[in-house]
């Protein structure tokens, strides 16, 4: 068994991919805060390619943890000097293993809240990068408002220079920056919100106003925020992944991670500082990716949310067992066809149907083993931003509904917190208490989940939805997921 390190990198065998640069060569360039399994399946992935081609070698990655639960994930990297293996996993069984090396160091904010902030104070930073998933930029997911009552925020507007979230962090970096007459970094979010560059502009440009009024108007003028859509499907890494690994090619890596074969970034090119050269290693650099990111959201995500309540009330407990079976498969393609799609603009250079097709052999990639729970956690960041403006944008032009109305359902229903088994559910909602509270009383209030306006806005005063609404609510609660879904998927529907 070979530790994973510096100094055994090299002795890896075939068939492990390794860098072919000298890390120590290396410098950083970009400070990442949200070191999840997706970003170094995915833009960590992107810029070892780019440096195993001999470029980009002064953008090396300084990642930054800021929940409690990252001191694992730093503790773990600092001990194989950052390095890590990248599993694609295919379809066939082929395992593709490659060590990853564009990360350099990993802070954990919390210990070390003065170094962050001046490693991004740092000339050599020219981009600060984020995955803080869809509940980290801290807005009203109807008003789309900074939510200025935070208490995190609130701390970190009173002790500015002792921040510990990342609007705090990265605004007083940027002060600093400025105090010392050196250009601002570029902020690029990297987390599934459409227009997560603008949303972020947003949200750091209200902390800062919140701060004071002059640095509020100056970020936004001064810093760069540009969009993207970004595309992997990255499961949690468990137990299970750790083990295949060792058995299959002897590396004790105590934290690699797993994918998928297909990987997409279309990102905006607005970066003041420069950039890497990520157009060599297939990402598209494009002027507007609206059209992209609303197709990725509200097809892949939102589809996501379509099998997810759904299959885990018929017993599924994996994606790839849902989109293995036949009935599921229909009801996806009828929500991407029939109300998702005619929510899109042109999409240049996509055929939406082959988009279509290739999202279910995505989700049916048995090597991949997502979990359903992973797809069911924190749903009120998800279903609000993915799946409700389909619903609006559909009603305001007439167009079915009929099955977003009844993810909407299977979600309440989930929130209920037993399955059609009577085996208890392990909500993971940052909600969990309140949508709990509303959902025990589906039965004698059907109208009550969808009348919570902070995640539904007036959804519920909509005739046509809530009677398709109630319509599989009721039919979840008499005769289960699957007969729910026969009837939906039939040329009568459930109405």
């Amino acid at each position: 068994m070979t530790q994973l390190n510096n100094h055994n990198v090299g002795t890896l065998g075939s068939p492990i991919a390794t860098p072919d640069y000298d890390r120590s060569a290396v410098t950083p360039g970009i400070v990442h805060i949200g070191v999840g399994g997706f970003h170094r399946a995915h833009q960590a992935m992107y810029l070892d390619a780019l440096m195993n081609q001999g470029e980009a070698l002064d953008w090396g990655i300084v990642g930054v943890g800021v929940m409690p639960g990252d001191k694992r994930m730093q503790q773990a990297l600092a001990a194989q000097d950052h390095l890590y293996t990248l599993v694609i996993k295919h379809p066939d069984g082929q395992y593709e293993p490659r060590v990853i090396g564009s990360m350099l160091d990993y802070l954990f904010a919390p210990e070390a809240t003065e170094a962050v902030i001046e490693q991004m104070a740092d000339p050599q930073i020219r981009i600060v990068s984020l995955t803080v998933t869809e509940g980290g930029y801290n807005f009203h997911p109807v008003s789309g408002e900074f939510d200025l009552d935070n208490p995190q925020v609130r701390d970190d507007l009173a002790n500015p220079t002792q921040p510990s979230t990342s609007f705090g962090l990265v605004v007083e970096a940027l002060v600093r920056r400025r105090a010392r007459g050196i250009a601002p970094f570029t902020v690029m979010s990297c987390d599934n919100i459409q227009g997560n560059g603008d949303v972020a502009k947003r949200m750091f440009s209200a902390f800062a106003q919140a701060r004071d009024a002059e640095l509020g108007a100056w970020l936004a003028s001064e810093v760069a925020f540009p969009n993207a859509m970004v595309d992997r499907i990255t499961p949690v890494t468990a137990a299970a992944d750790i083990e295949e690994l060792a058995h299959r090619f002897e590396i004790d890596d105590a934290w690699p991670v797993v994918c998928e074969p297909f990987t997409q970034w279309v990102l905006e090119d607005h970066f003041p500082l420069g950039r890497p050269a990520l157009e060599k290693v297939g990402v598209q650099m494009v002027e507007d990716v609206e059209p992209y990111e609303l197709m990725k959201l509200r097809l892949l995500n939102a589809s996501h949310q379509a099998l997810t309540y759904f299959g885990y009330l018929a017993g599924y407990r994996y994606a790839h067992e849902v989109c293995q079976d036949p009935l599921f498969v229909d009801f996806l393609l009828g929500y991407m066809r029939e109300e998702g799609s005619p929510t899109l603009a042109p999409v240049p250079g996509v055929d939406l149907e082959a988009y279509r097709l290739t999202l279910i052999e995505r989700f049916a990639n048995p090597q991949i083993k997502d979990t359903l729970a992973r797809l069911c956690a924190e749903s009120s960041d998800r279903i609000p931003k993915w799946l409700v403006p389909v619903i609006r944008q559909q009603l305001s032009q007439n167009g079915e509904i009929r099955r977003s109305a009844a993810v909407v359902a299977s979600w309440a229903r989930y929130a209920e917190g037993h399955d059609e088994q009577g085996e208890p559910i392990e909500i993971v909602d940052r909600l969990k208490t309140s949508l709990m509270e509303i959902a025990a009383n589906n039965r004698t209030q059907p109208t009550a989940f969808v009348e919570n306006r902070e995640l539904f806005g007036d959804l519920a005063e909509q005739p046509r939805f809530l009677d398709a609404y109630l319509a599989a609510l009721t039919s979840l609660h008499e005769r289960g997921a699957r007969a729910t879904l026969e009837e939906i998927v039939s040329s009568k529907g459930i109405q």
